[in-house]
């Protein structure tokens, strides 16, 4: 048995994805790249990361308990929580180890492409009010969130939990949320409620919450001085740096047709209008490129707006397709820089946005 604190396990230079990789792929899944058609995503095709179990909780019983380092601990129900001044937003949520099965050599987990990622409304109410309604006492650094979930990881028994700065937890876009796309959470997206860190990787968002705990001591749990760092060797200076805002990323829909197994696509010549989503969580996107000749050269593309900061943009390129085969790139830039073309390799397969490549035969 692995032990808290160790590096995540790499697979050998010729390592097949395990039976236990397959069972995670089997048990999560990505969201189908067809789908980013859709401006919002629907619940079954956003992509779903579970760490242990879906738990079974009773709405009617279900409460949220908020202390710790606070002058007047709360303890609210779903009714009351519904009472509370109702907000919604559109966010688009990416898995931190979206692009995982593309490194080499590969971290062994959940074996990730492209497709960990979806763009839902949630409706819930905002965090910060029901901090300051508890009371934050001076001193407080960090807020902790607890959900219902509860398994072993690495030989850590734990329920799953996340911790934000006291900063980050009362921003104004952080949600408990109770609503996806305007119908109560499905159990596997977090009923009856859950955390929604907007412009955040997907591991922040605590599903099944249950408890929300202040602390005037930075929070040590597994799921954040562990889990979740860019390591690049097991000995990494303080445990690698931890994983917070989601980097930018293009994705292209699949044009034309698949073929079955390899899903390369199938279209016929002539000109073609190209399109797909493209998000940051770090800084707001300023551009993407385009490339058919797999990263050779680039093309601006024509970027629309994000319905809300936090969602993702449309973009479109027209190409005269000739004949041929050809692997399409896409790349988001946002303020603060490109997204990269190789991949940024780290021991858990973290944060990597390298590009996308989309192989075609044009007929």
């Amino acid at each position: 048995m692995t032990v808290a604190g160790e590096a995540a396990r790499i697979a050998a230079p010729d390592e097949a994805v395990s039976l236990d990789e397959l069972r995670l792929a089997a048990r999560n899944h990505g969201m189908p790249l067809e789908a980013l058609r859709y401006d919002v995503t629907p619940p079954g095709l956003h992509y779903l990361l579970v760490h242990y179990d879906i738990p079974f909780i009773d709405p009617a019983s279900w409460q949220l308990r908020v202390g710790g380092h606070v002058r007047s601990p709360l303890v609210l129900d779903l009714a009351a929580l519904r009472a509370r001044p109702a907000v919604s937003r559109t966010v688009t949520l990416e898995c931190a180890g979206n692009g995982r099965a593309r490194l080499v050599p590969r971290p062994v987990s959940q074996p990730w492409l492209d497709e960990a990622v979806g763009t839902a409304r949630w409706t819930g109410t905002s965090l910060a009010p029901l901090l300051r309604e508890a009371g934050v006492l001076d001193g407080a650094v960090d807020v902790a969130f607890t959900g219902h979930d509860h398994g072993t990881e690495r030989g850590v028994e734990q329920d799953y939990q996340r911790a934000l700065s006291l900063p980050d937890a009362l921003s104004e876009d952080v949600l408990l949320a109770y609503e996806m796309n305007g119908a109560p959470l499905p159990p596997q997206h977090g009923a009856p409620v859950r955390l929604i860190v907007p412009g955040w990787y997907g591991m922040a968002h605590v599903k099944w919450l249950r408890e929300i705990t202040v602390s005037d001591a930075p929070f040590t749990g597994f799921q954040n001085a562990v889990a979740y760092r860019l390591r690049q060797s097991a000995d990494s200076p303080g445990g690698g740096e931890p994983v917070t805002r989601i980097q930018p990323r293009a994705l292209v829909i699949p044009p034309g047709f698949p073929d079955f197994m390899t899903r390369r696509r199938v279209l016929d010549a002539g000109q073609v209008t190209l399109s797909g989503r493209a998000w940051s969580g770090r800084a707001p996107l300023t551009a993407v490129s385009l490339s058919t000749d797999g990263g050779a050269s680039w093309t601006t593309a024509t970027l629309g707006p994000a319905t809300e900061r936090h969602a993702w943009h449309s973009w479109t390129a027209t190409w005269q397709a000739a004949p041929g085969e050809y692997e399409l790139c896409a790349r988001a830039t946002d303020a603060e820089g490109d997204q990269p073309v190789d991949p940024p390799w780290n021991m858990q397969g973290m944060a990597n946005n390298m590009v996308q490549r989309v192989p075609v035969t044009v007929r």
